[in-house]
């Protein structure tokens, strides 16, 4: 059967070897069909087409642990906000201006950003206060689809705005039965976090997850105030709730883990609690420094995440790396605090990991899906690859990203996003955007 050959200088497998010279990965339809290297699978397979070139990088695709579409819309606003007071300024507001055609629209235009980085599955929690009958979500399912772009989707539910458990249960619903129909998105049950959700709520959260065989998808402790609120509330952590509400036997990926103490720390550890660092976002906000070192020293499998438009704001996943490395290095005060490698490893299979997705993603290896980057070894900043982890972490941009394969499918060629027209996206997505800031009194 013929196949594609990818080339590059350096194929940067996140697996055994991790580094490959002058290497090549083969795609047979949506599955990587081997890898080594160029002289043997060129003698092999000469007929194959062949992309890629002789100075190129190529890498696993980047997974994306943490995000919010439902905010691609309201960038650049309320940046001089906590989170505290931002959830309560921009997100509750936002929410109830959100729907279908926003979350497909927002959708687009936040996955262009995110594949032009070489992300190529995003965990994406939307967050919206949808009306009977009029589900939102499906429209995020539909983007992903259009964009060539995997996505690990869920409602982030909550009814503090007093949003009906059956009308949010039904959203759940419509966004697990989109998902089941998509090639490229699967459901989690997502909970907004546990100060946004009554006691029915969380448990109804709790048992969809567990008895419906899904994953969770969670804020949980990105700020000291709620610790404290959900201690003064619960007589526990949110980490210790979750883990007496049983939410934990339910596969679970937990956003920011900030304020994390040892003991937590040890409760997502024995849980198998995966977990989302959002370096940029917490630090726009203000929200702190997740102890990404202690937390992996436990065991516990950490991705890295852009998080939303609203609070990042770009959906640079290479400037996420880049900033995974340096936040622990100040944080810490010392250089040998976090390497290249590291971060390397967690945007790749670790984040695939703290996903359950291990199996099938996060790294170049035969019979795993067909999802990987390719770096343009043409570029100035390219020419010094001594170390091709490093020039991957500490220099690639956007602007280096050549190719993005998805399922075996080519989502972005020559640096442009190829399945969608950028400039319609954008032209699309500006009356919306002006409807939705306005609507919600933040212009």
């Amino acid at each position: 059967m013929t196949g594609s050959l990818v080339r590059g200088r350096y194929v940067l497998t996140s697996a055994d070897p991790p580094v490959i010279p002058d290497g090549a990965v083969r795609i047979v339809g949506a599955r990587i069909d081997a890898v080594g290297t160029w002289a043997d699978l060129r003698s092999r397979f000469p007929d194959d087409e062949v992309s890629g070139g002789e100075h190129d990088l190529v890498t696993s695709g980047f997974v994306n642990t943490h995000g919010h579409f439902s905010e691609a819309l309201v960038t650049g606003l309320a940046k001089h906000l906590t989170l505290w007071e931002w959830v309560g300024s921009l997100v509750g507001p936002v929410a109830a201006h959100l729907d279908d055609e926003a979350a497909y629209v927002g959708t687009l235009v936040g996955g262009i950003q995110m594949l032009q980085s070489g992300i190529t599955v995003a965990n994406d929690m939307f967050v919206c206060d949808p009306e009977p009958g009029r589900p939102v979500t499906p429209g995020v399912v539909r983007a992903l689809d259009d964009l060539g772009l995997r996505g690990v989707v869920s409602f982030g539910a909550g009814d503090v705005r007093g949003a009906p458990i059956s009308v949010l249960m039904d959203e759940h619903a419509a966004l697990a039965e989109a998902a089941a129909a998509s090639r490229l998105s699967r459901f989690r049950v997502g909970i907004a976090a546990l100060g946004a959700q009554s006691d029915e709520l969380h448990y109804a959260s709790v048992d969809l997850a567990v008895s419906g065989g899904h994953g969770v998808h969670i804020h949980l402790q990105e700020v000291r105030e709620e610790v404290t609120a959900v201690r003064l509330r619960h007589g526990a952590t949110p980490i210790g709730y979750c883990a007496r509400t049983g939410l934990f036997e339910a596969p679970t990926i937990a956003a920011h883990c900030v304020w994390v103490g040892a003991a937590d720390r040890e409760t997502l550890a024995r849980h198998g609690v995966g977990v989302a660092h959002n370096p940029v976002s917490n630090m726009i906000l203000a929200s702190g420094v997740c102890p990404v070192t202690e937390l992996r020293r436990l065991g516990v499998d950490v991705g890295i995440g852009v998080d939303g438009p609203a609070s990042n704001d770009s959906q640079d996943m290479l400037e996420a790396i880049k900033t995974t490395v340096l936040l622990q290095r100040v944080d810490k005060l010392l250089p040998q605090a976090f390497t290249a490698e590291e971060a390397f490893e967690m945007a790749t299979i670790g984040g695939a990991r703290s996903l359950g997705l291990q199996d099938d993603l996060g790294s170049l290896e035969p019979g795993k899906a067909a999802d990987l980057v390719v770096f343009d070894g043409t570029m100035p900043s390219m020419a010094a690859a001594h170390d091709p982890i490093a020039v991957v972490v500490y220099v690639a941009g956007p602007r280096e990203v050549k190719d993005v394969w998805v399922a075996g499918r080519r989502s972005v060629q020559d640096g442009r996003v190829v399945t969608v027209d950028p400039v319609e996206v954008a032209e699309r997505a500006r009356p919306i955007a002006r409807r939705i800031a306005a609507a919600a009194g933040l212009v």
